[in-house]
């Protein structure tokens, strides 16, 4: 896989397919605000429809997108990155409203996924790690079943084989450091 033609795509505005450690999933660079515009006609997306979720190169590039980085994300983090475990945090004022959701907050993780923590790493910056599929589709768990879904809408594939299908553990926390689970996944986490 050449991930630096795929970063060229992604820096481009363009739109990659990729595995990542639950299912495939569609990036975008953040910082394209066209890239991201077409994500949602790809993905059918209507407003009130969930945030992307993002995938970060490393836990510093996570950081960075959050006005807050409170104790508990940092403490998950270092148990569970990389990994399945999206963290929702308190969003930077100024990134896109694709990214951060009704109660203000960006989801994000560091992937476990080569291709996609590869992916991440080669663009330098944050990606969308929106499922591969329409809103309200079931995600797909291998390139043909994303192309079928999606076909040329889509400027890249990058193929990993079959993909877990578990989606990532989401957790919300808040500027105080509160925990809300807000969809069980591939990690469990007990109860604080």
């Amino acid at each position: 896989m050449d991930l630096a033609a795929a970063a060229r795509v992604l820096a481009g505005g363009g739109l990659v397919c990729v595995a990542t450690e639950s299912t495939y999933g569609l990036a975008a660079d953040l910082r394209r605000p066209e890239a991201l515009a077409r994500l949602s006609a790809v993905k059918r997306a209507r407003p009130g429809d969930a945030p992307f979720a993002v995938i970060a190169p490393d836990e510093a590039a996570a950081r960075a997108l959050a006005r807050v980085w409170p104790a508990a994300a940092g403490e998950l983090a270092a148990r569970h990155w990389p990994g399945p475990l999206t963290l929702v945090v308190p969003a930077r004022a100024d990134l896109p409203p694709a990214v951060v959701g009704p109660g203000g907050g960006v989801g994000v993780r560091v992937s476990s996924h080569p291709l996609a923590a590869g992916l991440a790493r080669a663009l330098g910056a944050p990606i969308t790690a929106t499922s591969a599929n329409r809103s309200g589709a079931p995600p797909a768990t291998t390139a043909a079943e994303a192309r079928a879904a999606l076909g040329d809408e889509i400027d890249l594939y990058l193929d990993g084989g079959r993909c877990a299908g578990m989606p990532s553990t989401v957790v919300e926390i808040t500027a105080e450091g509160a925990l809300r689970a807000i969809r069980q996944g591939a990690i469990a986490l007990a109860p604080r």
